[in-house]
């Protein structure tokens, strides 16, 4: 069955295309309007996803050599994220549904995530922990079978993305922050600054950013305007080690407790080189989706919802967006 996918939690409208084989198409529009703010405007995104939302549908059925009659069901992020914007979404998905007569599923963003790795790679199967590490979200999950999860670890703060990004802004090197700190972390050293890593209490599976955050902030405030633009990479590459040190110490840990070998990325923050080869260089398979399907994208809500829909797990249609959802 011909899936079709929406995605339109935060800033990005896509829309995927999933036959039950492959995915033939993912259509992404990323809103640049928040860039000159720093940050997500929510107001902002859900009127631009109101304009975008249905050319790139189109544009997804027709990357993909379908037509609107080919859909068979329309999967759609219904939570968590930003209301306006789920709102849109699913409004979409459900009058499309309607008018075609045909199933509506409700999807878990944070699901979508897991599921992008089952589409970079179709032979992974559970079990396996998932590191989700994105702008909204930074979780350890234990996938026990697809469908069937169970959150080990969840920041009690920014997410890791968040860090990035509000770094990012501090630093004044643009939005979103986690691409510019990457790419100035490249040509700094890491050693030449240190910032603390909040492990938290022993054994403890939780994330918290905000100290690090903060920590950056003094340091600039300390060395002025002027140091702190000669320090740039020094400062973005102290940074990202800190944030990289903790992801990858709390997912190992997760492994081991949960003895499983597998480990997935997923999320914006996936995309990340220095957070991939740390977690190369450890004890366990990894497994990372491409940068395309590691952002918010259709294609993994298609996926997701084609399995739910094999088990009957249609939605309601008055289902409504859930900001605050979790697993």
């Amino acid at each position: 069955m011909i899936v079709l996918g929406i995605e339109t939690s935060c800033d990005d409208t896509s829309a995927g295309i999933w036959d039950g084989r492959a995915l033939l198409s993912n259509v992404v529009s990323t809103q640049l309007v928040h860039r000159s703010f720093g940050g997500i405007v929510p107001e902002l995104a859900s009127r631009s996803h109101l304009r975008f939302i249905i050319p790139v549908i189109r544009q997804a059925l027709e990357q993909s050599g379908c037509v609107q009659d080919d859909i068979g069901a329309v999967a759609v992020t219904y939570g968590p994220g930003l209301a306006g914007s789920l709102l849109v979404g699913l409004s979409t998905a459900k009058g499309l549904a309607l008018s075609l007569g045909i199933p509506f599923i409700g999807v878990n963003h944070l699901e979508g995530h897991i599921w992008a790795n089952a589409l970079a790679h179709p032979g992974l199967e559970p079990p396996f922990i998932v590191l989700i590490a994105s702008g909204g979200h930074t979780q350890l999950v234990f996938t026990r079978a697809w469908g069937e999860y169970r959150i080990l670890g969840r920041t009690r703060d920014d997410a890791a993305g968040e860090a990035f990004d509000k770094v990012g802004k501090l630093l004044e090197v643009g939005f979103p922050g986690g691409p510019a700190i990457e790419q100035l972390a490249r040509k700094g050293n890491p050693k030449s600054l240190k910032f603390p890593r909040a492990f938290l209490e022993e054994g403890s599976l939780d994330f918290s950013f905000s100290g690090i955050k903060t920590a950056v902030l003094n340091h600039v405030r300390s060395i002025g305007p002027e140091n702190t633009r000669s320090q740039l990479a020094e400062l973005a590459a102290a940074f990202q080690e800190a944030v990289i040190d903790v992801l990858a110490v709390k997912t190992m840990l997760a492994a081991e407790k949960m003895r499983v070998r597998r480990v997935c990325l997923a999320g914006g923050v996936a995309v990340n080189r220095a957070l991939q080869k740390r977690m190369a260089d450890g004890p366990v398979e990894l497994f990372f989706p491409p940068p395309a399907l590691c952002a918010d994208n259709g294609g993994m809500i298609a996926r997701a919802g084609a399995h739910h829909l094999d088990r009957g797990g249609a939605s309601p249609f008055d289902l409504a967006p859930d900001p605050s959802l979790n697993f």
